[in-house]
């Protein structure tokens, strides 16, 4: 019988496949070693094949869509209520097999190697700068313990290590200043090279026209833009704006039942990282509004003046994400109402 359907269990070594024919029945439940998966692929007719978006999922999604496979990607989560008992490869095979099958599931869509390539850039800017925050941390606890006092704010830090770099000597003892010096050293290392991240990431910004698209919209910089454009592309994976700020995590969390409504805060169980660059984003536009309010539209002025700044910020995140996913789907920039 033909194999209609196949769960992909991925590792990095040894994958498990579970295939099924058109009936249901159980053809293979099998491990393939790496050098054995293409291969095998390679003599199977076109048929649907599931796997968990996790590590290597986009590049293997690629490699059998190439050779005529449909390849769908299942958000891990979605995965484990089929799970039947236990925890083993060909268990999770089976069930990344049925989840596959089933007609309301949700699937990730399959990124480019550009949207990674440009994803990367975003992965290892925001290690180094969480580098950056704990090596600024250890040095300003470490000062402290000698009664140095460096005030709070990382241009004050970064200072004081461009100070000890350039030559200035604490009244401490040898061994004391050299550790400080070569915390410095290393601290304005991780600053310079983020810097660099950070201008290719605007020289990115200026080539790609979708991430020129959605800088248009007030308070979207480059950083979140061209992040967006690597996480989700053109936006068509979801239906509308709210389903968007959902799968960020910026819309509350239902809890509702027996016909009362009840809404939560925001469920937070989205992509953290864009969640984050919304949100900063959203809180440097409440500052300008609060410093300039001509420029601002009356929507966020009225809400400021209701609710405190930070549940203003959220707010605002939440609607931005809504305008980004009608800018994208849309192909065409933003454009304010005249009434706001």
């Amino acid at each position: 019988m033909q194999v209609t359907t196949i769960g992909v269990d991925l590792a990095k070594n040894v994958f498990q496949v579970h295939g099924i024919a058109e009936n249901d029945d159980v053809l293979f439940n099998k491990p393939l070693r790496r050098a054995q998966f293409l291969p095998f692929f390679a003599k199977l007719e076109p048929c649907l094949i599931g796997m968990e978006s996790c590590s290597s999922a986009h590049h293997w999604a690629r490699e059998l869509t190439a050779l005529g496979h449909e390849v769908r990607l299942i958000p891990p989560m979605y995965v484990k209520p089929y799970v039947k008992r236990g925890k083993s490869d060909a268990i999770d095979a089976e069930a990344i097999c049925e989840a596959v099958t089933r007609p309301t599931m949700r699937f990730v869509a399959i990124k480019t190697v550009e949207q990674q390539a440009l994803l990367s850039l975003h992965r290892a800017r925001d290690l180094l700068v969480r580098q950056r925050t704990q090596l600024i941390n250890g040095l300003r606890g470490l000062v402290a313990e000698f009664g140095v006092y460096i005030p709070r704010g990382q241009a004050r830090v970064i200072g004081f290590a461009e100070d000890i770099t350039l030559g200035e000597v604490l009244d401490l003892p040898d061994i004391g200043n050299e550790v400080i010096r070569n915390l410095s050293e290393q601290l304005m290392a991780l600053h310079t090279r983020i810097r660099w991240y950070e201008e290719r990431l605007k020289q990115v910004a200026k080539e790609d026209a979708r991430v020129r698209l959605l800088r248009t919209i007030p308070g979207v910089g480059a950083v979140t833009a061209s992040a967006i454009i690597a996480s989700i592309g053109d936006g068509h994976q979801f239906r509308n704006g709210r389903e968007f700020a959902a799968w960020l995590g910026l819309t509350p969390a239902n809890k509702s039942s027996g016909g009362k409504k009840k809404l939560g805060r925001i469920t937070k169980m989205g992509d953290q990282y864009l969640r984050s660059l919304l949100v900063v984003d959203m809180t440097s536009l409440v500052r300008q509004t609060r410093s300039h309010p001509e420029r601002a539209s009356k929507w966020l002025t009225s809400l400021l003046e209701r609710k405190p700044a930070r549940v203003a910020t959220v707010a605002m995140a939440k609607k931005t994400a809504r305008i980004v996913w009608a800018v994208l789907t849309r192909d065409e920039p933003y454009s304010p109402r005249t009434a706001a």
